[in-house]
């Protein structure tokens, strides 16, 4: 199983003795936001962000964060979508506290511009923070595989380490305590036809962050203990429906998993809730869809907004029954 390590310490054994000396002037980056098809939601470590099952996603292609960081000597500046945050501000508060496990005494200036809405369930974290470490890396000329890119991005937010690459990814939960086992690897899986769009239901942030909302769900939910099994389950259907192209499938196990997810959310005590009137809407919708012939997914992360599932064939149909639909056709 190994020792368990702070996450200082993984960083000096991912590192290996490379400097803090920058490469050039500034680093630049992007990552792509995933959705997860097969979702995480908890951990057997939480300061290594080690999950307690596996997890698959796809990436949105072109869809992310932008990251660009410089150093500076002064103290710190952060801009998110060309507005600067006070020190106040909880994305400033994380950055920080994420970057001080590489060097707390190096101050930065750094500017991300989000695709999509921050903290409003639309893995803006996972896309932000893999976005940041390739920034660094950029900055410093580390040149790290993606294996520990995926490492240290994962100290930062469980599901950036699989934004570090696009396509179908699967994070590996791994078995020993100092989590050098758990990260992402990319199939060696496409699927030009399969779509994916998110319907907005709310950009505002989520009222309980998933951090907490999933500290919450395994410590007080009756009906994790069942979660495991669903997740092995599902990630088995799905990844043989990738496999196969077998839409179906993959929509039916992916709805599955992730309704399965918010039970175990709305189980926990006191309840962990992230829908909205709109999203009840929106899931009604979708279902009727399908019962009308249309072949319709959905699936939902810790928020409130509602991704669905579909082939590029069907895609004047959907555009016509979910106008609102911000499509993707995804890397």
């Amino acid at each position: 199983m190994g020792c368990s390590l702070k996450p200082t310490e993984v960083i000096q054994s991912v590192l290996a003795g490379r400097t803090f000396q920058p490469a050039k002037a500034e680093g630049k980056a992007f990552a792509p936001v995933n959705i997860a098809l097969c979702k995480y939601w908890g951990k057997r470590d939480t300061a290594l962000n080690l999950p307690v099952t596996s997890s698959l996603s796809m990436s949105l292609g072109a869809i992310g964060a932008h990251t660009r960081i410089a150093p500076v000597d002064g103290p710190d500046q952060v801009w998110l979508n060309d507005e600067k945050l006070t020190d106040a501000d909880p994305f400033v508060s994380r950055l920080r506290a994420y970057l001080d496990l590489f060097d707390p005494a190096q101050h930065y200036t750094i500017h991300t511009a989000s695709d999509v809405p921050v903290a409003a369930g639309l893995a803006s974290s996972a896309s932000g923070f893999a976005a940041l470490v390739l920034a660094l890396d950029d900055l410093y000329g580390w040149s790290l595989d993606p294996t520990s890119l995926s490492i240290l991005a994962r100290l930062g937010s469980g599901s950036a380490c699989r934004s570090i690459y696009q396509g179908f990814v699967e994070w590996q939960a791994g078995e020993q305590a100092d989590g050098m086992d758990s990260y992402a690897v990319r199939l060696d899986a496409d699927w030009p036809a399969l779509r994916i769009g998110w319907i907005e239901c709310s950009s505002a942030p989520k009222p309980i962050g998933s951090r907490a909302g999933m500290k919450r769900t395994v410590e007080t939910s009756a009906l994790y203990a069942a979660w495991p099994d669903q997740v092995a389950r599902d990630l088995a259907a799905i990844k043989q429906a990738i496999a196969q192209h077998d839409f179906e499938a993959l929509g039916s196990a992916a709805e599955s998993n992730a309704l399965a997810m918010h039970a175990t959310m709305w189980a926990a005590r006191p309840p962990v809730s992230y829908w909205l009137p709109e999203t009840v809407v929106t899931l009604r919708a979708v279902w009727q869809a399908r019962e009308q012939g249309l072949p319709v997914y959905a699936t939902m992360d810790a928020g409130p907004n509602v991704k669905l599932l579909y082939l590029a064939d069907d895609r004047e149909r959907i555009r016509a029954a979910f106008p609102q639909l911000h499509e993707v056709s995804p890397a």
